[in-house]
């Protein structure tokens, strides 16, 4: 009779990283859309996309409308060829400045956390930002409301807790660095540290105390 025998062997638990959420524009960046253009234009911009509580921005950052629609409404809105606005639009949205010691340090912190960069934007952040920037080498993951459907507020912060239940992490262990108050107490209420961004603590000053 064949006798085999069995070595069971323990594997170890494998510990998951916890989650760092770092928002994008008023965290790491500060530049603007159409930037580019002259100030008087620019500030109609402003006052047609911008405006509180506008439709067309929240459709925009819904990934209901593509950034070719928008350029195109404003531009017969302002009297100017359409390509030259297109152009002045992807320009800026290739160029955006961030803090290259702030990415570093996110990059050097993927030791620790999980690096997920969640920003309520547009979808010429995912097709032209993201890749220009390199922003998918430093963080782990890239998570855009364009994409995804959904605002960070959006029932109870709902992205946040998807994101953390599917990393099989706790919460208690997950981190926000934002400049929204509202998001910040939001994530503070799943259970999470927040980290608030303002002029005297930014997201370097709390990048590197993590």
């Amino acid at each position: 009779m064949f006798n085999a025998t069995f070595t069971y062997q323990i594997m170890p638990t494998l510990k998951m990283k916890p989650l760092l959420f770092v928002d994008f524009d008023g965290t790491l960046c500060f530049d603007k859309f159409w930037r580019s253009i002259d100030e008087e234009h620019f500030k109609k911009i402003q006052s047609i996309i911008f405006k509180k509580d506008s439709v067309l921005l929240n459709s925009w950052m819904r990934g209901r409308h593509r950034s070719e629609i928008i350029n195109l409404l404003l531009a017969e809105d302002l009297g100017i060829p359409y390509e030259t606005l297109w152009e002045w639009f992807v320009h800026d949205c290739k160029t955006m400045a961030v803090s290259l010691s702030a990415l570093e340090k996110v990059r050097a912190l993927r030791t620790k956390f999980r690096s997920i960069l969640i920003t309520d934007n547009m979808d010429c952040f995912s097709r032209f930002t993201v890749p220009s920037l390199a922003l998918d080498k430093h963080f782990d993951h890239v998570v855009n409301s364009a994409d995804s459907g959904r605002f960070k507020l959006d029932n109870e912060g709902e992205v946040f807790w998807d994101l953390v239940q599917e990393a099989h992490v706790s919460m208690d262990d997950c981190v926000l660095i934002d400049n929204s108050k509202a998001t910040c107490q939001q994530f503070l209420e799943l259970g999470g540290t927040a980290c608030f961004v303002d002029e005297k603590k930014t997201a370097e000053y709390w990048l590197n105390r993590l």
